[in-house]
């Protein structure tokens, strides 16, 4: 699976973002313009120590990101659509394309690629969540569809438990 960020500005989303995708064996695709240095000391705050497990790709533009993985299906989450993420039936290698958090994704690949547009539910006098928190609730979804591959089978410190 894979987490496509379209210029993300701000580093710590990235930064939890990562350790989301290093945690969950995804592998996360920065499209630039970049909002902050990958050397910056947030986003490697937000991302712990989690670092050297996850895949990062950095693209130039997302035609790139097109070119690479063409045939796949690319799922653009947006708040302009009027599909639900529930309603996505996942693969193992899918693209969740996410915009920057001011903007979201631009208009011109929002209607380039209409089917292919999907939205969280909230409440119409709610804007739109926290990228983070979006990626992780489509991330999820979409791990839970798949059985949770490559996951623990128990959690760390569960014979404390019993």
């Amino acid at each position: 699976m894979h987490i496509v960020m379209v210029e993300p500005e701000i580093p710590g989303n990235t930064g939890n973002i990562a350790r989301l995708c290093a945690a969950n064996h995804i592998t996360l695709h920065l499209v630039k313009p970049l909002g902050f240095s990958l050397e910056d000391k947030y986003l490697k705050r937000a991302g712990l120590d989690y670092w050297p497990l996850v895949d990062v790709q950095v693209h130039e533009n997302f035609a790139e990101v097109q070119e690479k993985y063409k045939g796949h299906h690319f799922y653009f989450l947006t708040t302009k659509s009027e599909q639900c993420y529930a309603d996505i039936r996942f693969t193992q290698d899918d693209l969740l394309v996410f915009g920057k958090e001011t903007k979201g994704l631009p208009e011109s690949l929002l209607k380039q690629y209409p089917q292919q547009c999907f939205r969280i539910p909230m409440v119409d006098k709610a804007r739109s969540l926290n990228l983070s928190n979006s990626v992780a609730i489509v991330s999820y979804e979409a791990l839970r569809q798949l059985g949770f591959p490559d996951m623990a089978k128990s959690g760390i410190g569960i014979k404390n438990l019993k």
